[in-house]
């Protein structure tokens, strides 16, 4: 048993640290295919991917999936949160901010769950973690205020920094309150759930947006991209994930996330030509080193 264990532990780190990747990636993929696609049937197509490919797994594995009646109603607001308002919150901040920036930023998630977890339930900060939030504060105001344009309410980039940091903290709530139903749903039935309501909300929100797409000019590159961030960046990365904390355990898990700001602030820079100041540079690495702060206690 011992050794079985040991020969699937390369593979699943291997295969959590392309999740990683393809988070990180996600920024300049979203990045670069708003500029032909408008933000809701962006959201739509890469939501009614991600479900088709978790539904299909969860039909082919169990047939059926059970939902009690009682449970409807706490779902669709669970969903509502997690894969509406966040989904929206997501989308519109990357549109107005740098892909790098948005990757740090949407980094803080821990730092949330942190806090939130420390008001709301039983699990209270550390010395540590502590200090990590406060680091991780420190760095964000470093980014917003370094950028090339003057700190200003009216600046697209400051606009949607701060939008992303709202989806952060919507993602933190969203994960705290799916605790309870995942000591009663499967990750893959949960997720399953939750991709479908982000699929048919969502699709319902793309209709007000629909005719301002000409999707007879929208490039291979821009449908590349849809594919890419709903069946790989939302559909196939939760399986991984999901694979991940059950065969490896969910503190080594978490640890590759760590990995999802820096790569996703070098793949902004790279792949986008982004440029940060000197200030914005700093304010990164110390929100990652908060981060990791945080996780560690």
């Amino acid at each position: 048993m011992k050794s079985t264990l040991k020969a699937r532990l390369p593979f699943t780190d291997v295969t959590l640290f392309t999740v990683a990747i393809i988070w990180a990636l996600n920024f300049s993929v979203v990045k670069a295919s708003l500029s032909e696609v408008d933000i809701y049937s962006f959201n739509s197509v890469r939501f009614i991917l991600a479900a088709g490919l978790i539904w299909s797994i969860i039909l082919w594995k169990d047939k059926k999936v059970y939902i009690p009646r009682s449970d409807w109603l706490p779902l669709l607001g669970v969903g509502l949160i997690g894969n509406v308002l966040y989904q929206w919150l997501f989308i519109v901040g990357i549109d107005l901010t740098l892909s790098a920036n948005a990757a740090v930023m949407l980094g803080t998630i821990p730092i949330w769950i942190a806090i939130f977890s420390h008001l709301f339930t039983d699990e209270k900060m550390t010395s540590l973690k502590a200090i990590g939030v406060v680091l991780a504060f420190a760095g964000v105001a470093f980014i917003v205020s370094g950028g090339a344009n003057p700190l200003s309410l009216a600046s697209a980039t400051f606009r949607g920094d701060l939008i992303i940091v709202c989806a952060a903290i919507t993602w933190a709530v969203f994960t705290i309150l799916s605790k309870g139903f995942l000591r009663r749903y499967s990750a893959l039935h949960f997720s399953g759930i939750m991709t479908s309501i982000g699929a048919v909300l969502l699709t319902g929100m793309s209709f007000l947006s629909a005719e301002t797409t000409q999707w007879e000019l929208v490039s291979a590159g821009a449908w590349g991209g849809m594919i890419y961030s709903g069946a790989l960046s939302i559909g196939l990365a939760y399986l991984i994930w999901n694979n991940g904390i059950v065969s490896v355990g969910p503190v080594k898990t978490s640890v590759y996330q760590n990995l999802v700001p820096v790569l996703g602030l070098l793949f902004g820079i790279v792949l986008l030509n982004e440029s940060l100041s000197t200030l914005q540079y700093i304010g990164a690495a110390i929100v990652v080193t908060g981060i990791v702060m945080t996780r560690r206690g």
